[in-house]
C-alpha cells in the first residue's frame, strides 16, 4: 500500500462506533447526570421527604385540606418573588430590590385609587408600569454602565423604600375601604374551594406564572439567550446574542412581576401597607427559594420549577415544625442548612461535570 492509499488505510481500519465512557459510569454517575440534567430534582426530593417525615410525625393532620391551604397562602408571595429573582441569578446577577419594588408597587396602586380617583384597573396598570420601569433601570446601570448587580440593586433597595415611606407619608389604606371602594385592588385575594383546599387568585397566578416562565426558559430563542448570558457571557455575545438587550428584558420582566407580587399582597392581607415585611425580608426570602431550589447563584444552570419547589421547601418547614410544636429557630436552622447544602450540590455538579 502506497503512503498516499488512504481509501486503502480507511477500508482496513476499525468499523466500530466511537464510544464514550457515558455507558460505564454506573449507578452514581446515572444518578449525578440526572442532577446535571434536571437541575429542580434536587429540591423536589427534598421536598418529597420533607412532606414524608412531616407526614409520620405528624399523621393525618398534615396532609389535609386545611394544612394545603396555609402553605399555599404562606408562599404565594416569596413564590413570586422568587420567579423575579430566578431570571436575574439566572444571568449570574442578583436584585436585593425585589420586595421593596412589591412593596412600592402595592402602595402604588392603592395611593393612584384613593388619593388621586384614578379607576382601580388604570392604577394597576400603572404600579405594574412603574415596577416594570425600576427594573429597566437597574438593567440599565448593569448592562450599559458595567456596575456589579449587587451594588446596583442593594441601593435601588434603599431608593425604593425611602421613596415608598415618602410618598405614601407611611399612611395604611384600610381593607375596609379599598373593599368597598376598590374592590378590583383586592382581586388576588378572591377565594375557591379545590378539593376542599381553599385556593385564591394570587395562588393561581403564581402557577400560572411559573408555567408560563418554565416554557419561555426552555423552549424559546430568549431563554436559551438568558441561559447563554449567566454561562459564559463573552461566548454568548460572540455567538451573535444582543446581551445588553437580553439583560434590559430580564430586569424589565423581574420588575413586571415583582408588580404582580405587589398586587397579590393586596389580595392576601386585604390593606396596603408602606411597613409591610416584605419591603426587607422579601429579598432574602426570594434568593433562599431560588438557591434551596436549585438555581446556581453562578448563573446559567437552573429551572424555574426549582425556584417554586424551594419556595414550598420553606413553607412546608415552617408550618411542618410549627405543627409539631418546635421552637421557631429550628426553621431557620434547618433552612440556613439547606441553603449551605444545595450551594455545596451545586459546586458538586459543576466540578464533577467539568
Amino acid at each position: 500500500m502506497s503512503a498516499s492509499d488512504y481509501e486503502g488505510a480507511a477500508k482496513g481500519g476499525s468499523g466500530d462506533v466511537a464510544k464514550f465512557d457515558d455507558e460505564d459510569k454506573g449507578l452514581f454517575g446515572r444518578f449525578h447526570h440526572a442532577l446535571h440534567a434536571t437541575p429542580a430534582l434536587v429540591p423536589l426530593i427534598v421536598l418529597m421527604v420533607a412532606i414524608g417525615i412531616f407526614a409520620i410525625v405528624l399523621g393525618e393532620r398534615f396532609f389535609s385540606p386545611g394544612t394545603l391551604t396555609l402553605i399555599l397562602q404562606q408562599v404565594q408571595i416569596v413564590g413570586i418573588l422568587a420567579l423575579a429573582q430566578s431570571l436575574i441569578i439566572l444571568t449570574a446577577g442578583i436584585d436585593l430590590s425585589v420586595g421593596a419594588m412589591a412593596v412600592f408597587s402595592s402602595v402604588l396602586m392603592g395611593q393612584f385609587t384613593f388619593r388621586y380617583g384614578l379607576p382601580p384597573a388604570v392604577a394597576i396598570m400603572a404600579g405594574l408600569a412603574i415596577g416594570t420601569g425600576i427594573g429597566a433601570i437597574s438593567g440599565w446601570l448593569v448592562s450599559k454602565v458595567k456596575l456589579p448587580p449587587f451594588i446596583v440593586t442593594l441601593g435601588m433597595w434603599q431608593i425604593v423604600l425611602a421613596a415608598n415611606y415618602l410618598y405614601s407619608k407611611n399612611e395604611t389604606i384600610r381593607s375596609q375601604d379599598i373593599r368597598d371602594e376598590a374592590a378590583l385592588l383586592q382581586f388576588m385575594g378572591i377565594r375557591f374551594d379545590l378539593g376542599g383546599a381553599i385556593v385564591t387568585m394570587g395562588v393561581v397566578t403564581m402557577v400560572v406564572m411559573v408555567i408560563v416562565l418554565a416554557y419561555m426558559l426552555r423552549s424559546t430563542a430568549w431563554g436559551r439567550h438568558v441561559y447563554a448570558i449567566g454561562d459564559d457571557p463573552e461566548a454568548a455575545e460572540l455567538a451573535g446574542v444582543n446581551k445588553h438587550r437580553t439583560i434590559m428584558s430580564v430586569y424589565m420582566l423581574a420588575g413586571f412581576i415583582c408588580g404582580i407580587a405587589g398586587w397579590i399582597m393586596i389580595g392576601r392581607f386585604g390593606s396596603v401597607s408602606p411597613s409591610a415585611s416584605t419591603g426587607v425580608v422579601g429579598n432574602i426570602q426570594s434568593i433562599t427559594a431560588v438557591v434551596i431550589g436549585g438555581i446556581s447563584l453562578f448563573g446559567g444552570r437552573g429551572s424555574i420549577w426549582g425556584a417554586f419547589f424551594g419556595a414550598l421547601i420553606v413553607g412546608v418547614f415552617e408550618l411542618g415544625l410549627r405543627m409539631a410544636g418546635a421552637n421557631a429557630q429550628w426553621t431557620y436552622l434547618l433552612i440556613g442548612a439547606l441553603i449551605i447544602g444545595a450551594v455545596a450540590v451545586d459546586q458538586w455538579i459543576r466540578k464533577a461535570t467539568a
